[in-house]
């Protein structure tokens, strides 16, 4: 379980550091917003950096699941508009792919 936490707080950094570039860029707030965008981005690289795999890319790739599933849920708690079942059908194959990528069985 503490894999998972530290992905779900890897995907909030990332997504609130994205968020604050996008409400800059395509939303005309101050670039005041950026600083704080950028410290959470490095945030969520470092909580990345300390998921317990033998390798960067399959940490990676089982982060990218739980990311696309944290998007959904910030689009809905955060920009008010509720995930569809096409949405919600789709985080849930891609969760099942991470579950697999990150507890999957390994031949030595």
């Amino acid at each position: 379980m503490q894999t998972v936490a530290l992905y779900i707080l890897a995907a909030l950094a990332e997504i609130a550091g994205c968020f604050a570039f996008w409400a800059w860029f395509r939303l005309g707030r101050s670039a005041l917003w950026l600083a704080p965008g950028m410290a959470s981005l490095a945030l969520f690289a470092w909580l990345l950096s300390l998921a317990p795999a033998d390798h960067a890319g399959r940490a990676y790739a089982a982060y990218g699941g739980v990311y696309i599933a944290a998007s959904l849920s910030w689009l809905w708690l955060i920009e008010g508009r509720r995930p569809d079942q096409w949405d919600l059908a789709g985080a849930a194959i891609c969760l099942a792919g991470a579950a697999l990528i990150l507890w999957g069985p390994r031949g030595v």
